[in-house]
């Protein structure tokens, strides 16, 4: 197939999906498509849905309702392949601490039904791509967090799973491990295994991360509350956000949150982050320049800033709220 078709071949198709549990929605009329060669983030807080919507669409937990399928395999009614094109790493991956790598490699290879003259090869195949070909010998309760991590990767990728579903992947380890982290992920959809496409469906709570993505949706109680690329969220608030120099920065954040034109006001380090309601920036600054002096401040700059994907999320939260 040409690549550019695979570009456009969704692989992840979900709609209406809805799971509750006795505390209430975990995720309430979930609608997902992810195409090869895509990186679609959810993001949010914990109790968010997250987790949820990764189970329901790996099938460790059956909807309520809706509507799922995988490289095109209905979930409920092809399960098994579905299931067999997918690679899913758990929130709480567990390693068997008395293997060594490669045998817990060959644990999930053999499980995924890889004979003996597949496995081997595709163990080291994976275990260079992640970096841990060198510790193949050494027992999995020696590794390092992040090198646990990797393993896990290795263990997901390990039967050429076309869907990569990673659930907070990076949460916990150093930065230096998150940026070898995605630079792997980046790497497995921009070079597709005997020219299939691959799509990775990511949850992470860091802002960071999602501007990696090539897609984001943002939850929030278990619905997504909006969706869109990075550059796509981004422009929601174009215009609106200024960074405010000048001291005290506690009396500025007052006299700036008494302006009715004026969302929210936070610290950043040595200056303060304004979200405007509508687009004046100009008219904004204007006043600032007029009321901090008069309100016994010192006013040393302020100017009109892009806004960063942290500024979209808290935006979308009070619109919901």
């Amino acid at each position: 197939m040409d690549a550019d078709l695979h570009q456009d071949e969704v692989l992840i198709q979900a709609s209406g999906l809805h799971k509750s549990f006795k505390t209430g929605h975990a995720v309430d009329d979930v609608n997902l498509q992810v195409k090869a060669g895509e990186i679609y983030g959810l993001v949010g807080a914990d109790g968010a849905g997250k987790t949820t919507t990764l189970r329901l669409l790996v099938g460790a937990l059956k909807m309520d309702s809706g509507q799922a399928s995988i490289c095109g395999y209905d979930l409920y009614k092809q399960t098994e392949q579905a299931r067999s094109t997918i690679g899913y790493l758990s929130q709480r991956f567990s390693l068997y601490e008395d293997l060594t790598v490669l045998e817990n490699i060959r644990f999930f290879t053999e499980v995924r039904g890889l004979k003996l003259n597949q496995w081997y090869p595709r163990c080291i195949e994976v275990l260079e791509f992640v970096g841990l070909a060198g510790f193949k010998d050494r027992r999995a309760g020696q590794l390092s967090g992040g090198m646990r991590q990797k393993l896990g990767l290795a263990t997901a990728l390990a039967a050429y799973p076309r869907v990569l579903l990673l659930d907070e992947p990076t949460t916990g380890v150093d930065p230096v491990t998150r940026q070898d982290f995605w630079q792997l992920i980046i790497k497995l959809v921009s070079t597709p295994h005997n020219g299939d496409g691959v799509c990775v469906l990511i949850s992470t709570p860091y802002m960071d991360e999602a501007a990696r993505c090539s897609r984001v949706g943002f939850m929030r109680k278990g619905r997504l509350i909006q969706q869109g690329t990075p550059g796509q969220l981004r422009a929601l608030l174009d215009e609106r956000i200024l960074e405010l120099r000048g001291s005290p920065l506690p009396l500025l954040k007052q006299i700036a949150s008494r302006d009715p034109r004026v969302a929210d006001v936070r610290l950043f380090g040595d200056r303060l982050h304004i979200r405007l309601k509508e687009r004046q920036a100009a008219a904004v600054i204007d006043s600032l320049k007029q009321s901090i002096p008069v309100g016994g401040g010192t006013f040393t700059a302020a100017r009109s800033i892009p806004p960063v994907l942290e500024d979209v999320f808290i935006a979308l939260l009070e619109q919901e709220d």
